[in-house]
């Protein structure tokens, strides 16, 4: 069994819309495009911040199939399982794997409340059914499931579980993961602004959120942690930061769509009953952007 090492920066995609919240295919592939010529690694569809609750399971497939598409096989394309019935997540798992993805982020469990019994068992039935690469997606912050690292190294003869996106916000999780489990598994920090400090201890990569409209900037930020030019990646990632902090709010996606608009790279539309940020926290947002705009590191400016 050849298990890929992925590493570097895997988007977390938002996913395009028309004004009447039909799926916007050619604003879709297009941004992932923009990505992929800006050196990203790899990318996950349909994920909270690409609004998966709010389709349904053929519209992920058609946005799997857009991604797929788009990437012409330059990156490898993750599609992301979040149903809240494990016979679900088994047949979107089929339909992708018929599409040809190159793997899976996997949700232990969303809306109930799983214990880790509960939780580890579907992440095995997900990971058995794929029989390709998968990667857990672990946010007790978001969905309050925590598979920590004594479930990790339980899991760990699971031969197709490759990776782990931890976002429990406590970067000290890194080095207890590294500690219980060695390398077994590739590490993803899902924060994106602890991303210099989780790289520093050693994540292989990011699933980046912010990353989608600044994606050379988020590549530079990780190359240069990877080569140890630790003051030049300090500096990037203080430019960044107080972008980042947007990801960590539950108005990311609201957010994030701004960013992509004001940067020039996607529009707000988005499904109800998520709306566009007005007033005070509309202009908090584009305050934040417009001055990364103006201070942008020309060394590192990602191309149109």
């Amino acid at each position: 069994m050849n298990i890929p090492r992925w590493k570097g920066i895997f988007p977390a995609i938002t996913t395009k819309f028309n004004p009447d919240e039909s799926i916007d295919a050619e604003g879709t592939a297009r941004h992932i495009d923009f990505q992929i010529r800006n050196g990203i690694h790899g990318l996950v569809t349909c994920g909270s911040l690409g609004e998966a609750s709010t389709l349904s399971l053929e519209e992920k497939l058609q946005v799997t199939r857009i991604a797929l598409d788009a990437s012409a096989g330059r990156v490898p394309v993750l599609a992301n399982v979040s149903e809240t019935r494990t016979r679900e997540a088994l047949r979107y798992i089929d339909g992708a794997n018929k599409l040809g993805v190159a793997g899976f982020m996997v949700m232990p469990s969303v809306i109930y409340v799983a214990d880790s019994r509960e939780a580890m068992a579907n992440v095995r039935a997900m990971a058995q059914a794929a029989q390709k690469p998968v990667m857990v997606y672990n946010n007790p912050v978001a969905y309050r499931v925590d598979l920590r690292p004594e479930h990790m190294l339980a899991l760990a003869d699971c031969a197709w579980i490759a990776a782990i996106k931890e976002s429990c916000g406590d970067v000290r999780r890194i080095t207890d993961l590294r500690n219980m489990v060695g390398d077994r598994y590739q590490l993803f920090c899902g924060v994106d602004d602890l991303a210099y400090e989780a790289l520093a201890l050693g994540c292989d990569g990011l699933l980046a959120g912010v990353g989608c409209a600044f994606p050379r900037e988020t590549v530079a930020l990780y190359e240069l942690m990877q080569s140890g030019q630790w003051t030049q990646a300090r500096t990037l990632y203080q430019w960044m930061t107080p972008m980042l902090h947007l990801d960590v709010s539950n108005k990311l996606v609201q957010n994030l769509k701004l960013i992509d608009a004001l940067v020039g790279v996607g529009s707000e539309h988005m499904r109800l009953p998520r709306m566009p940020l007005i007033g005070a926290e509309r202009a908090f947002v584009t305050s934040v952007v417009s001055k990364a705009l103006a201070t942008r590191p020309a060394q590192y400016r990602s191309i149109d």
